[in-house]
């Protein structure tokens, strides 16, 4: 039966643990949003009509107030991971205080992405929902510049380690091996954190993106979190 082949394909039951996490539901949310964003933009440049700009200005801003919900009180979760990073001693020093520093910069985002909720959401308008929005990217960009000297401290290591390996010796083989893998690890999270940097940054004003490269960048950022997230539920 073709219907059977199709329900009980495993690509099927990856696709429903995958759709089952909120991080992956997110992902996808997220990518729909910042191309959205990128799209609204292009049809605006082309001099499209408001009609046909007004769906994907609608997608952006819903899709954006959705995640809003979504990620409500996980804050807490970037606070204990912030504790568990502090508390591990054997780590390396910079790369353990690189994670406090990530973690503390979303919980902090997220937080205060938590207290402008009602007034996102229409319940309860605040005249402080701006000012909490603003800083709540400026916490962001510092999550997000710990992550990115995270990942250069790490592909820095890599590549000493790398030129310790004896390729000739088995062990070395499979030392060479891990460290290709790690490194692309590494550098995938890089690229989705330079993309994603340039969202509180021009939300900050410190720096000039339009929406379209803005939107493009998050789209990026999002397809890598979704093939991340992917693997992670394999």
């Amino acid at each position: 039966m073709v219907a059977d082949a199709v329900i009980y394909h495993p690509s099927v039951a990856h696709y429903l643990k995958f759709a089952s996490t909120t991080v992956g539901r997110d992902k996808l949310l997220r990518t729909l949003q910042y191309f959205a964003r990128f799209y609204a933009w292009y049809l605006l440049r082309t001099n499209a009509t408001a009609t046909s700009i007004a769906p994907w200005e609608a997608m952006k801003k819903q899709f954006g107030l959705v995640r809003k919900v979504l990620r409500a009180g996980k804050n807490v979760e970037h606070f204990k991971a912030a504790a568990v990073a502090a508390d591990a001693k054997t780590m390396d020093p910079v790369l353990r205080y690189a994670a406090v520093g990530r973690q503390l910069g979303y919980a902090g985002y997220l937080s205060l992405d938590l207290a402008t909720l009602l007034d996102a959401t229409g319940i309860r308008k605040s005249p402080n929902a701006k000012r909490l929005q603003q800083e709540a990217y400026r916490f962001w960009a510092i999550g997000l510049l710990c992550s990115i000297v995270a990942q250069a401290y790490t592909l820095r290591q890599l590549r000493q380690r790398e030129a310790r390996v004896d390729r000739k010796e088995g062990e070395g083989v499979v030392e060479s091996k891990r460290i290709v893998i790690e490194r692309s690890a590494s550098r995938l999270q890089l690229t989705s954190d330079l993309c994603d940097l340039t969202i509180p940054a021009t939300a900050l004003a410190w720096t000039k993106f339009d929406d379209g490269f803005v939107g493009l960048a998050g789209t990026v950022s999002s397809l890598i979190g979704v093939y991340m997230q992917w693997k992670k539920t394999a």
